[in-house]
């Protein structure tokens, strides 16, 4: 959706609707948090698997990824919306181009706190997911290395 929204972007922005180009811009960046949502979920579907493998039954585990993947993103975008629906509209890259129009979020703050800061805060939890897991496997490897070790003498 994220991929159909943005190559949709410009062709409903030309309309100049400023209803249609709101909608558009909340659906991308709704799509876009999703997407970064889901990825950061997955590192930690990875930790689960690989660090906490024994004992880690959770209770209508997809029910809870589903409303945590589709929800947050739907919190940020309400409380944008709630604060200003206007940090949405049509941005001109250029007057001489009718194509160029493109609707986004229109604040710098906003973008910089609901995109960036977001996107942020999942590459570090990606991150550090990352590391534990190969800090894992890597403990994993040297003691089946001394097993083996012990097996041969």
């Amino acid at each position: 959706m994220l991929n159909m929204v943005f190559l949709m972007n410009s062709w409903l922005s030309s309309f100049n609707q400023p209803g249609l180009c709101i909608t558009v811009a909340v659906l991308l960046h709704y799509f876009l948090l999703a997407a970064f949502t889901w990825m950061c979920l997955e590192s930690v579907h990875f930790y689960l698997a690989l660090v906490k493998v024994f004992n880690v039954y959770v209770p209508k585990y997809i029910l809870k990824c589903c409303i945590a993947g589709w929800g947050i993103p739907a919190v940020v975008i309400t409380i944008v919306l709630i604060i200003n629906k206007d940090f949405y509209g049509n941005g001109s890259l250029s007057e001489s181009n009718p194509f160029s129009n493109f609707c986004w979020i229109q604040e710098n703050i906003v973008f910089y706190i609901s995109v960036v800061a977001y996107v942020f805060l999942i590459f570090l939890t990606n991150t550090a997911m990352f590391i534990t897991v190969l800090l894992q496997i890597q403990s994993v490897k040297s003691r089946t290395q001394k097993r083996s070790r012990f097996w041969k003498r």
